[in-house]
């Protein structure tokens, strides 16, 4: 694996989904050859994340490059050192998540991110979440968020929800 060209093959992968997507095609498992879903595997990407920012692209420009490889930077990262490049089996259960409604200490969408940047970093995201989706992307605007800062926030602070809800909360004030 050659780390130091992960940004450029990222690149290469990302404009390859646009480029799919804007053509109409559909289907995440019909993106990639073998070697580059190989590289993805490796990376701790899959052919759904990188298809998910491609829809989200063509569909409203948003997230964009910028963002996307950030986001997946860190996740590599999570992959790679703590992971140690083994893939998680398990999946967020979607169904136990927080109301996209539900607000801790005035801030809505809280409660529900937090456990979705979770899975986002052990890879453990089902194929129906996207992390920074629109919902998400509105979160990180309202509340003066990078959608990456926030995935090593929830890192840095593993299971103690209280430090990332109180960091939040100190960003949030910032907004505006």
């Amino acid at each position: 694996m050659k780390h130091y060209d992960f940004p450029s093959q990222f690149r290469s992968l990302y404009d390859q989904a646009v480029s799919h997507y804007a053509k109409g095609r559909r289907g995440a498992g019909t993106y990639f050859d073998k070697a580059q879903a190989t590289w993805l595997a490796e990376n701790g990407i899959t052919a759904q994340h990188m298809y998910d920012y491609a829809e989200d692209e063509v569909s409203g420009g948003e997230p964009g490059f910028g963002h996307a490889l950030a986001i997946e930077a860190v996740r590599r990262d999570y992959f790679l050192n703590v992971q140690r490049g083994v893939a998680s089996a398990a999946v967020l259960d979607e169904s136990r998540m927080p109301p996209k409604t539900d607000a801790v200490k005035g801030i809505e969408w809280l409660p529900r991110i937090i456990p979705k940047a979770k899975a986002k970093l052990k890879g453990e995201l089902p194929d129906s979440l996207m992390y920074c989706c629109g919902g998400d992307r509105r979160f990180f605007k309202a509340n003066n968020i990078l959608p990456a800062e926030f995935l090593g926030i929830v890192w840095r602070n593993g299971d103690d929800d209280a430090a990332t809800v109180d960091w939040a909360a100190v960003r949030s004030k910032t907004a505006g």
